[in-house]
This record gives C-alpha cells, sequence and structure tokens, in this order.
C-alpha cells in the first residue's frame, strides 16, 4: 500500500532484512562485487564510444550514407532507452544479477555482429543489440544496495555512477588507435572478447539478490513505453537532419505524445505496472528525476562541444586541428578527475545529504561552461574547464542513485533507478539536438566548407551551463533534510528503520 507521505532516509546502521539472507554468499564474493560491477558499468561506457572514432569512415568503408551510418548511435540510444526502465522491472521481479547477465550478453552479442560484418544493416542492428548495456548501471547499484553494507553503500554507488564517464574517456584514445592502426574489426572484437570476460566475472563474482518484487510483468506497459520512447526519441534526434517542422518529426511527436498519454493512463489502471508512477509522482523522487534529465543536458554538451572544438581547422582562427586519438586524450584527464573525486562525493553526501552533492555538483558544472566561454583558444584551459565540468558531472551522478536509494522501497530500487537514467538519456538527446541547432545557426565558410563559429560554440556553452543552474535550483527543491539520515537517529528518529522493516517484511 502507498505511503501517505515520502519514505524518510533509511539508516545507515542497519541492512534491509532481505539482503541478510544472502549473507554468506555476500561474505565469500562480497570484496569481488564492487570491483566486477564497476569493470561492467566502464564496459558499457567504452561500448558506447568505440564507434565514435569510425564514424567520419564508416560510410567509405560500407558504402553506406552518413545518414544511414548515423543510425549506428541512434539505435543505441534509442534501444537503450527503452530497455534501461524495462530491464530495471524484470531485475526487480526476476533477479538483478540474472537479468544484468542477460544484458551484459546482448552487449557481447552485439560486438560480435558488429566485428563479422560490414552491411550496415547489420551493423545498425548489432548496436541495437548493445544498447541493452545501458541497464548495466542502474541494475548494478540495486545490487550494490542489497548486498553491500550501510557503511560501505555510498561510496560503491557514487565509483559506480562515476563508472559511466571513466569508461567513455579511457575507452575513446585505445579505440582511436586501433581503428587507425588495425583494420577496424578488431575493435569489436576486442569489445566482445572484453564482454564475454564481463558475463563471466559476474557469474563468479556477483551474488543474486534476494530482494525481488514478485508479479507479473506489465507487457502492454513496455510495449506502451517502447512506442512513445521510439518516437519522442527519434524525433528529437533526427530533427536537425529531417527538419524540425517536417511532416514527419510532427507526426513523430504527436504520435509521441498520445502514446505516453495513453500509457499513463494504463500504468496508473495496472496492478502491477512497469513504472510505478503514484511513487514517481512524489516530490523526492519526480524531483530528482527533473534534476536527472537536467543534468544529462548540462553534462552532454561537454563531450560533443570539446572533441568538435578541438578538431576543427586551424584556419578557423580558434581551432587546434588535433587529430582524434589527440582528441581522446583531451578528454583523458576528464574521467581520471572522475576517478578521483567519486569518494569525495559520497563523503559529502553521507554528512550533507545527497540533494546538497546534487546541487553542488550541477552549480560545479557550470562553472566549468563558466570557464570554457571566457576562453576556447587555448589548450590547456580546454581541457581544464572539460575537467571542472566532469568534476561536477561526477558529483552529479553520484547523487542521484542515492536519492532514489533514499526514496523507494527495496523492492523497486532497479525500476525507479533505470527509470532515472532514461532521463538522463532523454536530456543528452536532448543536448545533442539543442548543440547541433546551436552550431548549424552559427557557421561561416572554411576551405570551401560550413564550419562553426566560435561565438557559436560560447552559446552552446551558455545554454549548457544555464541548463545546469536549472539543475541546481530543481536539487535545491527536493525535500528531505540535509544532514545525514544517522543524525535523524541520534535524535531518537526510528521511523527510517520501521518503513526499512516494512520494505523487507
Amino acid at each position: 500500500m502507498e505511503q501517505p507521505a515520502p519514505i524518510p532516509a533509511p539508516p545507515p546502521a542497519r541492512t534491509p532484512a532481505p539482503a541478510s539472507a544472502s549473507s554468506g554468499t555476500s561474505r565469500t564474493s562480497g570484496r569481488f562485487t564492487l570491483p566486477v560491477l564497476a569493470f561492467a558499468g566502464i564496459l558499457m561506457a567504452v561500448m558506447q564510444t568505440v564507434v565514435v572514432p569510425l564514424l567520419p569512415d564508416l560510410p567509405r568503408l560500407t558504402g553506406a550514407s552518413p545518414g544511414a551510418v548515423s543510425w549506428t548511435v541512434t539505435a543505441t540510444l534509442l534501444s537503450g532507452a527503452v530497455l534501461t526502465p524495462v530491464l530495471g522491472r524484470a531485475g526487480d521481479m526476476y533477479g538483478k544479477r540474472r537479468v544484468l547477465m542477460a544484458a551484459l550478453a546482448l552487449m557481447t552479442a552485439g560486438a560480435v555482429l558488429c566485428a563479422v560484418s560490414s552491411d550496415i544493416g547489420v551493423l545498425v542492428a548489432a548496436r541495437a543489440l548493445q544498447g541493452a548495456a545501458a541497464a548495466v548501471v542502474p541494475l548494478s547499484i540495486s545490487i550494490l544496495r542489497d548486498e553491500l553494507p550501510p557503511e560501505r553503500r555510498g561510496s560503491a554507488v557514487a565509483f559506480m555512477s562515476a563508472t559511466v564517464g571513466i569508461g567513455a574517456a579511457l575507452g575513446l584514445p585505445p579505440a582511436a588507435l586501433v581503428v587507425q592502426y588495425t583494420d577496424w574489426h578488431v575493435m569489436f572484437w576486442a569489445t566482445a572478447a572484453l564482454g564475454a570476460a564481463g558475463v563471466t566475472a559476474v557469474a563468479c563474482a556477483v551474488p543474486e539478490s534476494p530482494v525481488r518484487q514478485p508479479g507479473r510483468f506489465d507487457v502492454p506497459g513496455a510495449l506502451g513505453l517502447a512506442a512513445g520512447l521510439v518516437c519522442l526519441l527519434l524525433g528529437v534526434s533526427q530533427g536537425g537532419e529531417w527538419g524540425w517542422g517536417s511532416p514527419r518529426i510532427a507526426g513523430l511527436f504527436l504520435g509521441a505524445a498520445v502514446v505516453l498519454a495513453l500509457w499513463v493512463r494504463q500504468q496508473l489502471r495496472a496492478r502491477a505496472p512497469l513504472v510505478d508512477l503514484r511513487l514517481a509522482a512524489r516530490p523526492r523522487v519526480g524531483l530528482a528525476h527533473v534534476a536527472a534529465l537536467l543534468t544529462g543536458f548540462a553534462f552532454y554538451a561537454n563531450s560533443l562541444v570539446t572533441a568538435q572544438l578541438v578538431q576543427a581547422p586551424k584556419a578557423t582562427g580558434y581551432g587546434l586541428g588535433l587529430s582524434i586519438v589527440a582528441t581522446g586524450l583531451c578528454l583523458l584527464p576528464g574521467g581520471v578527475v572522475m576517478l578521483l573525486f567519486s569518494p569525495l562525493s559520497a563523503r559529502i553526501s553521507a554528512s550533507r545529504g545527497p540533494r546538497v552533492t546534487l546541487a553542488l555538483g550541477a552549480a560545479v558544472i557550470a562553472l566549468g561552461y563558466a570557464v570554457r566561454m571566457a576562453d576556447s583558444r587555448d589548450l590547456w584551459l580546454i581541457i581544464a574547464g572539460a575537467a571542472v565540468v566532469a568534476t561536477g558531472t561526477t558529483l552529479a551522478y553520484s547523487a542521484l542513485p542515492t536519492l532514489i536509494l533514499w526514496a523507494v522501497p527495496a523492492g523497486q530500487t532497479a525500476s525507479a533507478n533505470g527509470v532515472n537514467v532514461l532521463m538522463r538519456t532523454i536530456g543528452q538527446a536532448t543536448s545533442s539536438a539543442a548543440v547541433a541547432a546551436v552550431l548549424v545557426h552559427h557557421t561561416r565558410p572554411v576551405g570551401g566548407a560550413p564550419v562553426p563559429t566560435l561565438h557559436g560554440y560560447v552559446l552552446a556553452f551558455a545554454m549548457a551551463g544555464t541548463v545546469a543552474l536549472a539543475a541546481c535550483a530543481t536539487a535545491l527543491t527536493i525535500p528531505g533534510e540535509a544532514a545525514p539520515p544517522g543524525t535523524r537517529r541520534a535524535r531518537g528518529d526510528t521511523r527510517g528503520t520501521r518503513d526499512e522493516a516494512r520494505e523487507g517484511a
């Protein structure tokens, strides 16, 4: 039964009752659980970025048009957005470890298909399979909640969240080197081998969580969400190419509005909905989802704009003309920063609460874009500004799942985190479209080809920084004390303990 008030933050002094059922398994393999799950998260991020160095050459390598080649990215985005909440719900129902292994297996199968084919149709289908890996991080965070003691949970969740940026930054330079010096299929064989290693490691080192929410899987809800999200994200991602006022884009947005409205009605009536919309409507959960969307928008512009800016020709007056390998090395410090700052994020959340961490992270992202606006000509300032944005992203992305963990029952952790990741994905897709629109409208010819102006890049930074400030303001409106849960308990408030026990019953 739904509680009339938001669920108080669970105290750190007690592990939920269901997790204790697996205490024996946790003792034997617990020390390997976090490293293995972190490896899976990094692998997921690497999978998403390895195709980036290939994009300029794929039309020549496959004989396909640039528009068709762009679907190797779009297909992953669409399938990941659809499958993340679906697999999250399946994990809550049938076992998070089991579903995590299935997601990694689909990612590995997609890598094998890419490795054995040069047909663009096969490549797009394979990349769609790899989109299932987007569910790896929310599933892993849910496993960490169930398996780790409370005193280790915060730092583990923070590190798990940071793997998204760490993997993206660490994966791009090796992928660029492989593409530059070997056959491009080798890159996918390498990721397939890593994927197989990831599946094996999860099977051996990660215990199955006993926390379940039994029921019948909501197939109509899954199909309705898939149809609505495909229409929405396809319209957002293809609007610049097809024309924002074209009948196709208008039809997609109209279809998304109609389908998602019907889906909301169906979810509210379903006995076991795919997404508990009543839970999501609570301020502590709903505002966290809004903050995730805004943070995803603000963060993604950094990677998009930095890569284009440093590769711009020197004839533009601001470009550095760097190769794709050098570009990857420029983004590498951001990944190192995320690795180093994830423990700090956990400490801030433990002492001040994840709401404060999220607000601080969004403010730091805005500061990073202010640095980018001040000077985007010198390489060291470009790297420094991107690293500041990466620092803020670490703080914000680690706080978001912690907010969800504090606000939802244990049996709905994976599905709720899946929705949160979905909102970040929508934010990233919208950011990509918005940045592209800004840069397209601010170009000048260089060497006979239109190239974005420096003013266009500055406007993109200003837009992303403004959205980051909106995320900061949203975070500050999330209800709940900033003090850590232990403070509440020290005052004699045991409501969190009672709620936690009730969740485990």
